[in-house]
């Protein structure tokens, strides 16, 4: 297994950015292909953005495409989601989570991080 610590969440007003970072260890970070999922109260929690095991592929939810940026250094062995002018929507506990496959269900992944909580005030 692998295990998975967010971090960089926080309070923002609407229009401003925030980094999140997820820490990972455990087993071979390089292998693993790394989602970013988020759950508003009341809501499902849904597929935000996804990178493969060697970076070549990204997909993103369209509700933020063109404003999230997910990377990876495999060398840190750490995931990130750039969020750039972020909306009252966006507001949620953002999850990453680790799989041996890319993909926008959160059944393909097997491992989750605790989560971090993201406010953008309007």
């Amino acid at each position: 297994q692998v295990q998975l610590v967010e971090s960089g969440g926080g309070l923002v007003q609407a229009g401003g950015s925030l980094r999140l970072s997820c820490a990972a260890s455990g087993r071979t970070f390089s292998s693993t292909a790394m989602g970013w999922f988020r759950q508003a109260p009341g809501k499902d929690r849904e597929f935000v953005a996804v990178v493969s095991w060697n970076g070549d592929t990204v997909y993103y939810a369209p509700a933020v495409k063109g404003r999230f940026t997910i990377s990876r250094d495999n060398a840190k062995s750490t995931v990130y989601l750039q969020m750039n002018s972020l909306k009252p929507e966006d507001t949620a506990v953002y999850y990453c989570a680790a799989g041996w496959h890319a993909g926008s269900s959160t059944r393909m992944y097997d491992d989750w991080g605790q989560g971090t909580q993201v406010t953008v005030s309007s």
